[in-house]
């Protein structure tokens, strides 16, 4: 991990981003937990993207489907045979797993060595390991009570498509939304929170004509490229990668994966797929329901194409906090007297800070100033996520909420107990502007919308 990686892990930790799951128990692998900051920015990513899905698009509707579904659904899906697999290679030695291609030889498409990168030991041949996590249903754990925890949330979609387009009366095309949970048995896992056994995926299913198919394909290519673009990531740190067919998954026509350049190098953040019919044209085979769609002016009968918009919380969630990680040697405030002190800004959009407000009091030693401070504090509670904070020195406390991304710091001092009024500090900027308190919700929703 870089010495980046692990300044975020860091301060993710300490301020209450993110968690290691059973930590007091030494950990268990791959699992975390989301902090007070953490849930309330994760939050935020889902509202963005849901917002953009339901509200700034036509004829995109919500779905919350369960995640443990009749085993049917993954025979017919293909996640139950080798078309939902990774090749594992083992080592005899330390008995370390790895996948196999994260050792191949990128030209050659083999293992460079039989050597372990760990121990040195020996590798096994590679050999398939499928990623779908069993679970049972009922009292007795027998083959018939198997079941699975959902590899992915579109599965759910599938089985409510028809519902779906009769209850809402949609007609093609249209799309189905969801955010949820997904589990995957990766035989690693690394990178902080980039790749996890447990992760929410934020999928939209656009169901369209097959000739239409390549049309919505490079549409919400871009679409979804500039969500992220909009939501503050650099575009140098974004790239659109064609992916061949040997490592598409098995029911992709076409994917394009949106890549951003983490600090261990580039990496998945969201794959925009061409599935084709295979998902109805397959339920309709397994479970002998006809889900082709009738076209009423046409008078044609067809099995819609898929465009799929699918990425994971997690990895934007990282992605966002690389992007808006900056160290300021010196500091902020520039001083005659030459300093060492490294500063820390979490420079967020808007929408994605978890923390939009801090009320600090100059100081709280004063009790008039306190309780004036306290008074703004409740007011604005009901309108925005705030945090009040009187310990230590003002200059160190602009510092900490510079460092978990707050927006806006509001000082109530001496003048504010003369004048009701108080400064509001620009995180970005550093600007300060004096503001009455009965104008206050006004001035904050304004800058919020800008």
């Amino acid at each position: 991990m870089t010495d980046l990686m692990s300044k975020i892990v860091s301060l993710a930790k300490r301020r209450g981003f993110i968690y290691p799951s059973s930590e007091i128990y030494g950990g268990f692998g791959s699992g975390y937990d989301f902090g007070p900051l953490g849930v309330e920015m994760k939050n935020n990513i889902k509202r963005a993207w849901w917002d953009e899905m339901t509200k700034n698009h036509e004829n995109i509707v919500g779905l919350d489907a369960a995640i443990l579904m009749s085993p049917r659904v993954w025979q017919a899906s293909g996640h139950l045979t080798a078309g939902f697999a990774d090749e594992l290679v083992e080592c005899k030695s330390c008995h370390k797993r790895f996948k196999a291609d994260e050792i191949q030889h990128p030209r050659l498409n083999s293992l460079t060595s039989g050597v372990c990168p760990e121990c040195g030991g020996q590798l096994t041949e590679p050999r398939k390991f499928n990623l779908m996590m069993r679970t049972f249903v009922g009292p007795v754990e027998d083959e018939a009570a198997i079941t699975y925890l959902r590899a992915e949330t579109c599965q759910g979609i599938f089985m409510n498509y028809e519902n779906v387009l009769n209850s809402m009366r949609l007609k093609i095309p249209f799309g189905i939304a969801q955010i949820g949970k997904a589990f995957r048995n990766e035989i690693t896992t690394k990178n902080f929170i980039f790749r996890i056994r447990e992760f929410e995926q934020m999928e939209m299913e656009w169901f369209c004509h097959p000739k239409d198919a390549k049309k919505y394909f490079e549409f919400w290519k871009k679409e979804r490229l500039n969500w992220f673009i909009n939501l503050g990531i650099k575009k140098e740190n974004l790239r659109l990668r064609e992916v061949p067919k040997e490592e598409r998954p098995h029911y992709a026509v076409e994917t394009v994966d949106i890549e951003y350049k983490f600090p261990f190098g580039w990496g998945e953040l969201e794959a925009i797929n061409n599935r084709g019919d295979f998902d109805l044209s397959n339920h309709s085979k397994y479970s002998g329901k006809d889900l082709r769609y009738f076209d009423e002016k046409t008078k044609e009968r067809y099995f819609p194409y898929i465009i799929e918009t699918s990425g994971g919380i997690e990895r934007s969630f990282l992605a966002f906090l690389c992007n808006a990680y900056q160290e300021i040697k010196g500091g902020r405030t520039k001083t005659t007297k030459p300093t060492k002190e490294i500063e820390i800004l979490l420079k967020l959009d808007k929408r994605i800070a978890p923390i939009k407000v801090a009320v600090l009091p100059l100081v709280r030693n004063k009790p008039k100033i306190v309780k004036k401070a306290k008074e703004v504090y409740q007011l604005l509670k009901p309108h925005f996520v705030c945090q009040y904070d009187e310990l230590g020195s003002i200059g160190r406390r602009y510092r900490r909420q510079d460092e978990i991304g707050t927006i806006y710091c509001l000082t109530i001092d001496f003048e504010s107990l003369k004048e009701d009024d108080l400064t509001i500090r620009d995180r970005d900027t550093m600007a300060q502007e004096r503001v009455k308190i009965k104008d206050l919700i006004k001035v904050l929703k304004e800058k919020m919308e800008n």
